[in-house]
């Protein structure tokens, strides 16, 4: 993973900075984060349909290094504002993920649901999970990414714009966290 990584920053360093189009510029970024922005690597999220204030806020983040992940520190680096507007607007007109194809465990699903409504889930990123604003999108985003990205805000090994997220987190299990992750996964 580290050599796929380390090898699309040497691609990126080596393209010219102003590609002709989006299209072109976002070759290097759909490498990782999957064609049409469709993650199939483990641990890095789908991209498609991100809502645009929230991928803007958080490229911002890498590339200011306020959000640490070397590869995305190195590759957003050069950005100007005007760039990270432009490859977040971009994002949002890329397909939404993919539910996982598998049928789904309806007692497993259920079982999520009731933890969704009950930790109030669906109150910032929306019934259908699919975010607004600065409230990311995560309707069938990677399962593995969701699990990873809400044990590390119940930890404060990653931090939100507020402590909302590692307060809503705190009471939540291990195992419960894997069961919201497997149905926001498969949220159609």
């Amino acid at each position: 993973m580290r050599r796929i990584l380390a090898l699309l920053v040497l691609l990126l360093a080596s393209a010219p900075l102003r590609a002709e189009t989006i299209q072109e510029r976002a070759a290097p970024c759909l490498g990782c984060h999957g064609e049409k922005g469709q993650s199939e690597t483990e641990n890095i999220p789908s991209l498609g349909a991100q809502q645009p204030a929230y991928a803007l806020i958080q490229l911002f983040m890498f590339r200011e290094k306020l959000r640490i992940f070397e590869p995305m520190n190195d590759i957003t680096k050069p950005f100007s504002d005007d760039d990270l507007r432009v490859f977040s607007d971009y994002l949002a007109t890329l397909p939404k993920p993919a539910s996982p194809a598998e049928a789904a465990d309806p007692a497993r699903m259920q079982r999520a649901q009731a933890l969704a409504q009950q930790h109030h889930c669906n109150a910032c990123h929306n019934a259908d999970f699919s975010g607004r604003d600065n409230i990311p999108r995560i309707a069938s985003q990677r399962e593995d990414y969701l699990a990873r990205t809400m044990r590390e805000y119940k930890s404060n090994t990653r931090h939100g714009y507020d402590g909302t997220m590692a307060e809503v987190l705190n009471p939540v299990t291990d195992e419960q966290i894997g069961d919201l992750a497997y149905y926001i996964a498969r949220v159609k």
